[in-house]
């Protein structure tokens, strides 16, 4: 039955029906996909955990502040000295600046620093719901505005760091794209060989993009999905990354068809019925995976979950009825100059994964032994991974202006204003909430309590970062003092604080979400394998994979690229795609072997398996690999990090895990591997195995 669907999808007449509702659809998409930028929600409320503090405390402030204004710090620097002539352009900037568009309130400063060589002017913009975008042109606005001789001057505070966050993802949607696809095309070329053939695949995942940031488009306009630049620039490399390795699966097992049947529709069907499963399977595995996001309390969290799940559904629906109608109009030419022709030998028998096959055959359960711990080993490398934040200074692989102007700031002894802590409490303990801040350090003196209603406010600057430990460490002390006053029922708000239960809220996802898809994805393998010991394995080579690559990228970090560290959320990332993806190579692997064994036993199969499926699966890793590489174009430490450590543990499965590791556990247990099934219940030595006749089974 499964067959006659495949046909029905690639007949002589529905393929052009196929072809003709993908264009339209196409055609539909493209004008909405390209809205998605605007519906972007990069505000702290895309990013902050609901039920934190932070979170709770910015409910009450509204009646205090509007959450739509955005502090921004205009930094002046003089190496020589500020003169009486710098000090009167600053204040005439000032007036200026009262009046460029989006400024409310009054303008703040200028202010000196005491050694001389520098001022702060503090400007506060709101232009509603819209800020975030806006503040890129408005903090142009001012650098054209504010000038000093011979200082230099630059644009800092949360306005400043929302203008730099702008910059570091401004042409996002096109820098990516191209980048993304010229790496493909290469790879593709080098794999195929074929001048022609590598466009049908690039021109399905760019269907199966635009119509997968059309859909997340409509959900984000109208049913409150958030997406923010981080999850529209995953999902860009996850929809072609996926995309492309699901068509070289498919058009590997046609062009094995080929050589079994005359009749292109017929041989597209097979190849179809064949391959679709595990491609299913691997679809399934990382919807389902990235769905689990959806339990994280960390909303950016929680958004990326359904918006990759709708990319890599859309993709999968357009690599299994598109890109197979595709193939067959265009006909066997389309492999040119290595037309797959009827009755014709099947490459692979020959080539360089039977040789690697053979030799594990020799001593499966020394190869797989000594793998395990070579990747053991690597693992240790986790001891050097540090997930306790970034600062603000080190949260970009360049410099930016809004932190050159912190710097600025610190070492010219000039408080960052615009960084407050914000605490709201109950109207009658105001002051008794006052005097407890008094006594924490690392704070200016804290206001007198402004009271509207039942509630009270009190605000105090902090005189660090707003991402640093110290800063986290005034926001914690702040919170035991504050809270130990009775009946105050205070919350403390303000950057840091959201900086801090951003940090507690990833460590709770990381223990909650990883967990989840482990036995997430042991179901799934369990059901499409139909046993319990093959999966065991898959989880644990997989698992120890990840841990690999996590200890080989954390020693890159910190003695190769000089990171200062990594996000709280980068272990959840990138295990998430990792094992999601990670386990696809696995799939396709052991669904081959499964289908081998049938007829030839487990050593045999897995030898055929491996031999047949090695190509494909490692230009699959390339692919996937570099794409996700491609992110760390993108001057964003978090990026960066997750592209490298993706992209590593790729090209650790594809080469090591799929290939040499699970190959010869397969060879070393045999039909063990199918427990409690039936299947090769015969084969129970362990033996050395002979290279089987690799002819493929009609």
């Amino acid at each position: 039955m499964h067959r006659q669907i495949a046909g029905m999808l690639t007949g002589r007449a529905t393929k052009w029906l196929v072809l003709g509702l993908w264009l339209v659809v196409t055609v539909v998409a493209s004008t909405f996909a390209a809205k998605l930028v605007d519906v972007q929600n990069n505000e702290a409320s895309s990013w902050l955990p609901e039920s934190a503090e932070s979170t709770r405390a910015l409910e009450k402030l509204t009646s205090f502040q509007d959450p739509n204004s955005i502090p921004t710090v205009v930094v002046y620097e003089k190496s020589s000295g500020l003169t009486e002539q710098d000090l009167a352009a600053a204040t005439e900037d000032a007036k200026r600046f009262a009046e460029v568009e989006g400024v409310e309130g009054e303008v703040v400063g200028p202010l000196p620093s005491q050694d001389g060589e520098a001022l702060q002017t503090i400007v506060t913009f709101n232009f509603g719901s819209d800020g975030w975008n806006s503040l890129p042109d408005a903090a142009d606005e001012l650098k054209e505005i504010a000038g000093i001789s011979g200082g230099d001057v630059y644009i800092a505070g949360a306005g400043g760091q929302a203008a730099d966050s702008a910059e570091a993802f401004g042409g996002i949607d096109t820098t990516l794209l191209f980048s993304t696809l010229s790496v493909v095309i290469v790879i593709l070329l080098l794999t195929y060989r074929s001048p022609v053939l590598w466009i049908l695949p690039i021109l399905c995942a760019g269907v199966a993009l635009f119509s997968s940031q059309a859909l997340i488009y409509f959900l984000a306009k109208y049913a409150d999905l958030t997406v923010n630049g981080q999850s529209y620039a995953i999902l860009t490399i996850l929809v072609i990354g996926a995309g492309t390795d699901y068509a070289l699966l498919l058009v590997a097992r046609y062009r094995e068809e080929l050589r079994r049947h005359e009749d292109r529709h017929e041989a597209m069907a097979f190849a179809l019925h064949r391959a679709a499963p595990a491609i299913l399977a691997s679809a399934a595995t990382v919807v389902l995976g990235m769905l689990c996001l959806m339990l994280a309390e960390m909303n950016s969290t929680a958004g990326l979950g359904p918006v990759a799940a709708i990319g890599i559904s859309v993709t999968f629906l357009v690599m299994v009825t598109l890109l197979p109608a595709l193939l067959v109009i265009c006909g066997r030419w389309v492999f040119w100059p290595r037309v797959p022709s009827f009755h014709s030998p099947e490459p692979t028998q020959s080539g360089i994964w039977a040789r690697v096959g053979r030799r594990i055959a020799v001593r499966p359960r020394t190869v797989w032994v000594a793998t395990s711990l070579l990747l053991a080993v690597a693992c240790l490398g986790l001891l050097r991974l540090d997930t306790s934040g970034l600062s603000t200074e080190d949260s970009y692989t360049r410099e930016f202006q809004s932190i050159t102007g912190q710097q600025a700031l610190e070492e010219h002894g000039l408080v960052d204003r615009s960084n407050t802590v914000q605490v709201v409490a109950d109207a009658a303990q105001g002051d008794a909430v006052r005097q407890a801040m008094a006594g924490v350090e690392g704070i200016a003196s804290p206001s007198d309590p402004v009271v509207i209603g039942d509630v009270a406010y009190v605000e105090a600057v902090l005189d660090q970062d707003v991402s640093s430990p110290a800063a986290f460490d005034a926001v914690e002390a702040i919170r035991e003092a504050t809270h130990a006053v009775p009946g105050a029922d205070a919350l403390v708000g303000g950057g840091s604080a959201f900086y801090l239960d951003t940090k507690e809220a990833s460590s709770r996802d990381n223990q909650v979400i990883i967990p989840t898809i482990l036995v997430l994805v042991f179901l799934i393998l369990t059901v499409l394998l139909r046993a319990i010991v093959s999966p065991l394995i898959l989880v644990a080579t997989v698992v120890l994979s990840f841990g690999a690559a996590m200890g080989i990228s954390a020693l890159f970090f910190e003695y190769v690229f000089g990171f200062a560290g990594s996000d709280p959320s980068f272990p959840l990332f990138a295990f998430v795609f990792l094992v999601a993806l990670g386990i696809d190579y696995n799939i396709f692997l052991m669904t081959r072997v499964r289908e081998e064994t049938q007829t030839r036993g487990t050593r045999a199969g897995s030898l055929v398996a491996l031999t047949s499926t090695g190509g494909v699966i490692t230009s699959a890793g390339l692919v996937l690999a570099a794409t996700f590489a491609v992110l760390g174009t993108i001057p964003v430490v978090f990026l960066a990090e997750l592209g490298f450590a993706v992209a590593l543990g790729v090209i650790l499965d594809t080469m090591v895990v799929r290939s040499v590791l699970v190959t010869a556990i397969n060879l070393d247990l045999g039909g063990r591997i199918w427990w409690p099934s039936r299947l090769d219940r015969a084969d129970r030595t362990v033996q050395p195995v002979a290279a089987p006749d690799l002819e493929s089974v009609p």
